[in-house]
C-alpha cells in the first residue's frame, strides 16, 4: 500500500477496523475512544507509516487550520437561532473527521467578509444567510475554499433548500383543501433566498385568481405573533396563513389563539422547516421539510475536500401534513 500512495486516515481506519471519526479522535487526541480502539489505531498507524495531513500538522504546530462558519445578520442574536446551531454542529462533525477545527462568527449585514476570509490560519469558509454583495468581498485567494448556504456567485458555490417548490407544495395544499384567502409571512427582505418562496406563493395566488396578502417576517416567533394580529386586522376574512419559518408559524398560532381564532376551523396555519417542535404544537403544525444537516454537510465537504460541485445545489423539500392545515 505504501508503495502505491501515502496512507490516508481512511486507510488507518480500515486497517484498524474502526470508523474514520474514531481513528481521527485517537490520532488527534481529541474525543473519546476505547483502549482497544486506541491500540488498534496505533498499530495501524505504525504499520502503514501514516503521517497526518497538512491540516493536522498545522493544528499541531499551532499555526492552526479551521473551518469558519460566518453568519450574516443585523445583530449577533442571529447566532442564537436554532438553525445556526444545526449548521454549526453538522459542520463540526464533518471537520472533525478531517482533523480540522471550526469557529463561529457573526458578520453584520453590509459588512465585508474580507477580514475574516483573509485570516492566515483559515482553511475554509462557509457563509450562512449570504448576500451577493457580501460574497463579492471574499478574497480571490479564498475561491475554491468558500461555499454559501443560500445564494451564491460564479466564484462561490451555493447549497440550499428548494424553498420555491416547498412553498408551492404547502400553498397548493392549502388551496386544494378549500382555503381561498391565504396570507404569507415572509422572511427578512434582505435575504435573497426569500424571493424564491414569495414568488412561488404569488404565482399560485395569481394562477387561481386570488388576492396576495404578504407581510414581512424575520423567522422569529415574536414576529409571527405580531404578524397574526396584523393580518387579521388588515384582512379579517383570511382563512389560512403560511409562514416561511416554523418558528414564525408557531408565533402565528399563538397570536391567533390570543384573538380567539380556532385553528384550523377558522384559519389554517402552515410553516416551513419541520423543526422538532412542529409536531408538538397544538394543533400540530403542517409544514415542509428543510434538510439543514444535509445542506450543511455538503457545503462543509465542498470546502474541506475541494469538491468539484456545480454553482448551485438545491435540496428538495417535502410537504408534511398535520392538524393545523
Amino acid at each position: 500500500m505504501r508503495g502505491q500512495h501515502s496512507a490516508t486516515l481512511d486507510d488507518v481506519a480500515r486497517a484498524a477496523g474502526v470508523s474514520r471519526a474514531t481513528a481521527s479522535r485517537v490520532i488527534t487526541g481529541q474525543g473519546p475512544a476505547s483502549a482497544r480502539s486506541r491500540d488498534r489505531v496505533a498499530q495501524a498507524v505504525a504499520k502503514l507509516g501514516y503521517v497526518p495531513d497538512a491540516a493536522a500538522r498545522a493544528l499541531a504546530s499551532r499555526s492552526g487550520t479551521r473551518l469558519a462558519i460566518a453568519v450574516i445578520g443585523h445583530t449577533a442574536a442571529i447566532l442564537d437561532d436554532p438553525y445556526v446551531g444545526r449548521v454549526l454542529t453538522t459542520a463540526a462533525h464533518i471537520a472533525a473527521e478531517r482533523e480540522v477545527g471550526v469557529s463561529l462568527h457573526w458578520v453584520p449585514l453590509g459588512a465585508s467578509l474580507a477580514t475574516l476570509a483573509g485570516s492566515h490560519n483559515l482553511g475554509g469558509l462557509v457563509v450562512v444567510n449570504p448576500t451577493q454583495p457580501a460574497l463579492h468581498t471574499v478574497p480571490k485567494a479564498m475561491r475554491g475554499r468558500t461555499a454559501a448556504i443560500g445564494v451564491g456567485t460564479k466564484d462561490v458555490p451555493s447549497f440550499d433548500v428548494d424553498n420555491g417548490s416547498g412553498t408551492d407544495g404547502v400553498v397548493r395544499h392549502l388551496v386544494n383543501t378549500g382555503r381561498r384567502r391565504i396570507a404569507m409571512v415572509t422572511g427578512p427582505s434582505w435575504l435573497p433566498c426569500v424571493d424564491r418562496a414569495r414568488d412561488a406563493y404569488q404565482q399560485i395566488m395569481r394562477d387561481s385568481g386570488r388576492e396576495t396578502r404578504v407581510v414581512s417576517g424575520d423567522f422569529t416567533a415574536a414576529r409571527g405573533a405580531a404578524a397574526a394580529k396584523e393580518i387579521m386586522t388588515r384582512w379579517p376574512d383570511t382563512d389560512a396563513v403560511f409562514a416561511l419559518s416554523d418558528l414564525t408559524a408557531l408565533g402565528v398560532l399563538d397570536g391567533l389563539h390570543a384573538q380567539g381564532i380556532r385553528i384550523p376551523a377558522d384559519v389554517a396555519v402552515a410553516g416551513f422547516d419541520d423543526i422538532a417542535f412542529a409536531c408538538l404544537s397544538r394543533p400540530a403544525l403542517t409544514t415542509s421539510t428543510h434538510p439543514v444537516e444535509e445542506i450543511a454537510a455538503a457545503a462543509a465537504r465542498a470546502v474541506l475536500d475541494r469538491g468539484d460541485t456545480g454553482q448551485t445545489t438545491f435540496f428538495p423539500s417535502t410537504l408534511v401534513v398535520r392538524e393545523s392545515a
